[in-house]
This record gives C-alpha cells, structure tokens and sequence, in this order.
C-alpha cells in the first residue's frame, strides 16, 4: 500500500500522518472477520520531525505518545474493509505500553499488528515496533469502529 491509498484511508495529515507506507498486509477473508489479520508498515523518522525541537534539544528521542500514534495509524489500515469505508476507527484503549529503548533521527519503524479480537464494533489489537529487528515499543489497542450514521 503507497502513500496515496494511505491518505484515502486515513485521516491524519503532515506532521501528524505517522505510516509512511505499508510493506505486508494479510487479505480480509470473505466472512469479513478481521481475527488473525496482520500488518507490517514503515515509518521513517528524520530530524526534520517537528517534535524533535524540544523532545529533547541537544539528546532527540521521538516521543512513546506518538510511537504509539504511528501504532494506532497502522492498527486503523488493518482495521479498514472496503465494504464498509466511511467507518470511524478510533482509540478505545491502550493497554500495556512498553517502550524498551529509544527512538531517534535515523531510525526506521517496523509498525508489526494483529487482530486479536474482533467484536464488529470493538477491535483489539497487538501491536510491537522494532527498529533493525529490535524491538522498541509493544502496546495492545482497543480500536473503536463506529459507522457514519452513529459518527457526532
């Protein structure tokens, strides 16, 4: 998936648009379920990201509240079905985040998801980041799919 589908999917825009591409996505099965389904996306980080002004001048780390954002972008592409596109995908909860070592201008994220449940409105999600096959980052995402005619 190129960066064009992925401003179809999802909302989010420059600075705050966190998956750079997607390199591996499993097929949706005909029943729709989501269970088992995984991801695999990219996010590039460069010391031209606007946080790294003051987080931290002199030592850049990339922030764990938008580690888990990139997570949460690329739990809502597995999430989205092409039969049923006006979903809103949102965070329900975020449940045992762990962040084991820093992030930093160079490093490249390997966004890894997977369904774990999917209950039709409510989806959980295991997510893990690694950056050269280490893992960075780990959080499970509760993912909440509200359909357009319940959207306020």
């Amino acid at each position: 998936m190129d960066a064009e589908r992925i401003l179809e999917i999802l909302p989010h825009r420059y600075p705050f648009l966190l998956v750079d591409k997607v390199i591996e996505i499993s097929d949706l099965p005909e029943s729709g379920q989501r269970v088992g389904r995984t991801i695999k996306a990219i996010k590039n980080v460069t010391i031209n990201e606007p946080f790294f002004t003051g987080h931290f001048p002199g030592r850049p780390i990339m922030p764990g509240v938008l580690i888990v954002e990139a997570m949460a972008q690329a739990s809502a592409l597995l999430c989205y079905r092409p039969i049923d596109p006006e979903l809103k995908i949102s965070i329900a909860s975020i449940k045992e985040a762990r962040f084991r070592v820093p992030v930093v201008p160079g490093d490249t994220l390997e966004l890894h998801a997977r369904v774990l449940k999917d209950r039709g409105q409510m989806v959980l999600l295991d997510n893990q980041v690694y950056v050269q096959g280490r893992l960075v980052a780990e959080a499970q995402i509760l993912a909440s799919l509200i359909p357009k005619d319940k959207q306020s």
